[in-house]
């Protein structure tokens, strides 16, 4: 799918990897509809990407997509303003770092409905409008910790490994649609995610060595590419993708082993 024209709809849109696709698509994309919870930051948002092109259309949408009810009025808005999103790129995300018998169950929730509920259910509300006009694509945020069970991480790894599996099956079933779906799996990027992700009375998230980080830019800029290219799934960066290479290739009882050996580590 080329991008050129397109109209996107960018979820989480407020910080990080959302707001670097935003700017990526400036100049590219014919509208954007931005949505996260923070509308100040949309509306800061909004002024960048007029001044970067003037021509290009940008909607702002405060929704807090935890509240299933608010997932629904987004969709219903598009309806309304008869928006027609051709390319829906799925960045909204949480995490919890810390045993997970300690978790809060509030944020337990949470992170399900926003990780795995509100993008299953955009996609599904979008999905058919695309396939009709023969012309779409859907970009899954997922995580490289979605190749892995991760200590520490267990709830947000499993609603990855469900992003990513999703998005492999859905690109299945839309062969020959004219509809591409993909899978963005970045490893550690220096956003606000460990920040959020951090618990009150926890230690600070460790993110893994510099090498393995990749720049934001790089990561959004991964991601509309293989829409581009109609590929199904990306690591970003050499590092990291070598590591993930070896990680997919390995058995399951040697993966255990060295995350026994990690935490005997610490």
């Amino acid at each position: 799918m080329r991008l050129e024209g397109c109209s996107a709809l960018v979820t989480g849109a407020s910080a990080g990897i959302g707001r670097e696709f935003a700017r990526q698509l400036a100049g590219r994309a014919d509208a954007i509809v931005l949505v996260a919870r923070r509308r100040d930051r949309l509306d800061d948002l909004r002024r960048q990407l007029i001044q970067l092109d003037p021509n290009l259309k940008v909607h702002v949408r405060a929704a807090d997509l935890s509240k299933t009810g608010q997932v629904a009025e987004l969709c219903e808005w598009l309806e309304h303003e008869k928006i027609a999103i051709d390319l829906l790129i799925n960045n909204a995300g949480l995490g919890d770092s810390g045993n997970f018998a300690a978790s809060e169950p509030s944020r337990v929730e949470e992170m399900i409905l926003v990780n795995v509920f509100s993008l299953t259910l955009l996609a599904r509300r979008l999905l058919p409008s695309m396939i009709a006009r023969r012309r779409g694509a859907i970009l899954n945020v997922s995580s490289s910790a979605s190749f892995l069970p991760m200590a520490q991480l267990a709830v947000y790894a499993a609603t990855k490994a469900y992003v990513t599996s999703f998005s492999e099956a859905l690109r299945s079933e839309l062969r020959g649609t004219g509809v591409v779906v993909s899978a963005l799996c970045p490893g550690p990027v220096h956003t606000e995610f460990t920040l959020v992700a951090r618990r009150e009375s926890g230690r600070e998230t460790q993110t893994g060595p510099e090498f393995l980080h990749v720049a934001v830019e790089d990561v959004a800029g991964a991601g509309l590419a293989i829409i581009e290219r109609d590929k199904a799934l990306v690591i970003p960066g050499l590092a990291m993708k070598a590591g993930m290479t070896l990680v997919r290739m390995s058995p399951l009882w040697l993966l255990r082993l060295a995350t026994r050996f990690r935490k005997n580590a610490r």
